[in-house]
């Protein structure tokens, strides 16, 4: 599927500027419809609504505005269907351009994930054809430096990615309470020890949080995965062990039998 063809530039460069948005040049009005080729069966409307929605394109969540289309309630991010075909100098992968790709990479049974928020990428993605590097739409929206007024009143700055032998970076976000894995911001204030997960600072952007929504993080395929194979492998434990039991058991049983047995003769 290609995507939408309109007038504007095909190609964006990012500044590193927290402020930064998409262009668009299709000066339309909220209501009216469109006809896009990221979704060529129907036209599509610019619609504002406080209810959440999966977007069609990069299957994330969002709140807010939207494209939607009234026959089919397909629905897009606003970013997601005007997104550019080329990121250039984008300040998350500044080395190489970034491609649009309608499509995500087949990554095995745990899938491929976003290198800013490290979920699962399962739609529309920016991806690097020089290394490995991909990020959803919405990650693409955000930059090194970032104003959050909602969640935070100081600017933030973008840690530089970390590997943790441990799985612990030893502090938990000022928005969801938690420790996990992903990049993460950082207050630039002395003395202010807030952070910000890369994953929650997309709640900012995708309009969830400006809209209240909470709770609608999508279960993790890799978390579920280790569930799984982590109850397979305590029932073939406990399989075994109920096995050697039974087999420990038979053979007392057996000794037994064979034991009364010789008593038996031997009376005789």
């Amino acid at each position: 599927m290609e995507f939408p063809n309109f007038s504007r530039s095909t190609s964006l460069v990012r500044s590193k500027s927290p402020s930064f948005q998409y262009p668009t040049s299709l000066n339309q009005t909220r209501g009216e419809q469109i006809l896009l080729s990221c979704h060529p069966q129907h036209p599509l409307a610019l619609l504002t609504s406080t209810d959440p929605f999966t977007c069609m394109g990069c299957k994330e969540y969002g709140a807010g505005t939207r494209f939607t289309c009234q026959q089919c309630n397909h629905q897009l991010h606003e970013f997601c269907a005007l997104a550019p075909t080329t990121l250039k100098s984008h300040p998350l992968h500044c080395q190489h351009p970034l491609g649009f790709c309608s499509k995500p990479v087949k990554g095995g049974i745990l899938g491929k994930r976003c290198d800013i928020c490290n979920k699962p990428t399962a739609g529309y993605t920016f991806r690097c054809s020089a290394c490995s590097f991909q990020m959803h739409p919405c990650c693409a929206m955000l930059s090194t430096e970032m104003t959050f007024p909602l969640a935070h009143p100081h600017p933030l700055t973008l840690m530089p990615a970390m590997t943790l032998s441990s799985g612990d970076p030893g502090f938990s976000c000022g928005e969801c309470k938690r420790k996990r894995s992903g990049r993460v911001y950082r207050c630039t204030a002395t003395a202010c020890d807030y952070h910000l997960h890369a994953v929650c600072a997309k709640n900012m952007v995708n309009g969830l949080r400006a809209n209240g929504v909470t709770g609608l993080e999508k279960p993790s395929m890799r978390g579920t995965f280790i569930k799984i194979a982590s109850v397979v492998v305590m029932e073939f434990i406990g399989g075994l062990i109920g096995g050697l039991g039974q087999g420990v058991g038979d053979v007392l049983g057996q000794t037994m039998a064979a034991g009364k047995s010789a008593s038996a003769r031997r009376l005789e």
